[in-house]
């Protein structure tokens, strides 16, 4: 009797710390596995924030021989060519774009064009002399404040329209190089040279004039 006692308390204990090696196996394989999920998670992170970076050169100011796509609109990203632009206004809203490599040039803001269309007749004569087929590109960032310039409206202090930056009623004549007419702007819009060829504009230097607003201090 005693033994069979011996020998079932035996089995009874073997039987109880069997599940207890299992338990810890178990945890030790749940915290591996964990781990390695935890692992995956981060550098699946990474990656897209990798990937989500903007790519070289988008932030670079516009260079000879980019070409210009539209900025917004249902043909945001689509090639500009003389004829999207109309003859005395609105403007396009533009960024520069490098052929070579295809990266949009939208990683500062300070890269967005002005693109309009003039009579000729109309461009005082240094104007007249950087556009081509009427067209001229400006900077779209008030020299003020550095807000967008987003208005073609008539101008407060005359009867023709005018480029416009609604923050604080700055106004600009692309006749007249982007000259200030009315407002707190101290300067003139950064012009963009031009090319055109077979219909298509692309950039023929850099900007003319400063781009940007004031700096504060």
């Amino acid at each position: 009797m005693s033994r069979a006692s011996i020998n079932t308390t035996s089995s009874s204990s073997e039987s109880t710390a069997e599940p207890e090696i299992d338990a810890g196996t178990e945890q030790t394989r749940r915290t591996l596995l964990l781990g390695a999920l935890a692992s995956t998670a981060c550098l699946g992170c990474f990656t897209q924030a990798r990937a989500g970076e903007d790519p070289p050169g988008s932030d670079e100011r516009p260079q000879k021989g980019d070409v210009l796509v539209f900025s917004e609109g249902d043909q945001e990203g689509k090639l500009i060519t003389s004829a999207d632009i109309p003859r005395g206004g609105p403007p396009v809203q533009a960024w520069p774009k490098d052929p070579k490599t295809s990266v949009v040039r939208s990683a500062s803001r300070l890269n967005e064009i002005l693109i309009i269309r003039l009579d000729p007749a109309e461009l005082d004569e240094k104007t007249r002399e950087r556009a081509v087929d009427g067209i001229l590109a400006y900077s779209a960032i008030c020299s003020h404040a550095g807000c967008p310039v987003t208005a073609w409206v008539k101008s407060d202090v005359g009867e023709k329209d005018v480029f416009k930056c609604m923050c604080h009623n700055s106004e600009y004549d692309p006749r007249a190089g982007a000259q200030v007419v009315f407002g707190p702007a101290p300067r003139r819009l950064a012009a963009l040279p031009l090319a055109l060829a077979d219909g298509s504009l692309s950039v023929a230097g850099n900007f003319i004039g400063k781009v940007g607003g004031v700096q504060p201090g």
